[in-house]
């Protein structure tokens, strides 16, 4: 895959010859999917970092999962860094509902982006993945070894398997070429440039959306997926990009690092909170004909610890500034 020179210059087959240390400021660093909610999130930290040579596209600019543009765009910028964190996302329904399309469009944009990169020798790679990659009834919290330990949750399982697929591809890199890329799995993440579209909406936004319009039409009642009992943990997505260049300055190795608080709350427990910061106070129900999901997903952050970092974004004030956001945002929020 990669040419002669890369092959060259990575060192030894089989061996990572990297020392973890600060990231050069000057060097050019992309980052894949820069407007969506992590992309957006980690492009604002490094500016606040002091990069300098941040390179960003568009869909519209440049289609990662037309191949031959991918690798046209890394011949011609080179970047240094790459965080890759452009991806087909969505809630429940849209995975349950477009199998196809997450696990076809995800697979083709990872691989793409990280053979381009291979190819151009980048130096440093952050693959982005999730916590739904692992095995829907894993051992609570989950540890990164629990990866391909048992099923996965059905609702969901093409896109866990293409963020799977990018993650071993990511340890193939390592073994094959020698080069330092690291892999990161957060857990549910939230915050500012957030999804709060009706369809494609993950749980946290969903809930501000709905109870939300709800306070402000004098609703007596709202209506939640569920029975409202799986338990879920929330990261904010600043506290994420912080993680992110944190893992890129101080670690490296060829498992996969979760991202999480290393605490969760019941989607009830959530739902009251959400509702409490928006101004709600009528009822809520619980439509029990829908799914749950996994019964809970609470993430082993006790290697990332060990790297020296923890989340610091407590959630109800987190939540506060993303429902802020929401409200300075309506007129753009995608149905």
């Amino acid at each position: 895959m990669a040419s002669e020179a890369v092959q060259a210059a990575v060192g030894a087959r089989n061996q990572v010859l990297f020392e973890p240390g600060l990231l050069d400021r000057s060097s050019r660093f992309y980052v894949a999917g820069h407007r969506g909610l992590v992309g957006s999130a980690i492009w604002r930290r490094l500016q606040a970092e002091g990069f300098s040579d941040l390179v960003g596209r568009s869909s519209a600019e440049l289609d990662l999962k037309d191949r031959e543009a991918v690798f046209a765009f890394f011949a011609e910028t080179k970047p240094r860094y790459v965080v890759l964190a452009a991806a087909k996302v969505g809630g429940i329904l849209a995975n349950n509902s477009y199998p196809v399309d997450f696990l076809s469009e995800n697979l083709r944009i990872q691989v793409n982006v990280l053979d381009a990169a291979l190819e151009q020798g980048v130096e440093r790679l952050l693959f982005l993945g999730s916590s739904c990659i692992y095995p829907r009834l894993a051992t609570q919290p989950i540890r990164e070894d629990s990866l391909l330990t048992g099923y996965l949750e059905p609702t969901n399982d093409a896109y866990a398997i293409a963020k799977i697929a990018g993650i071993l591809q990511v340890q193939a890199v390592r073994r094959q070429y020698g080069l330092p890329w690291i892999s990161a799995m957060p857990t549910n993440l939230y915050g500012p440039g957030d999804n709060f579209s009706i369809v494609g909406s993950h749980v946290l936004p969903a809930l501000i959306r709905r109870y939300d319009e709800a306070a402000k039409s004098g609703a007596t009642s709202v209506t939640n997926w569920g029975t409202g009992t799986p338990r879920r943990e929330f990261l904010h997505v600043d506290d994420m990009a912080a993680a992110c260049l944190h893992l890129l300055e101080h670690y490296d190795g060829p498992s996969q690092v979760n991202v999480g608080t290393g605490t969760d709350v019941t989607i009830k427990e959530i739902a009251e909170t959400v509702a409490r910061v928006v101004g709600y106070t009528g009822e809520t129900e619980w439509d029990t004909t829908k799914p749950n999901g996994t019964p809970q997903k609470l993430l082993d952050v006790s290697k990332l610890a060990d790297a020296g970092w923890a989340a610091g974004i407590a959630l109800e004030d987190g939540l506060r500034s993303t429902v802020e956001w929401y409200h300075e945002h309506l007129d753009a929020i995608r149905e």
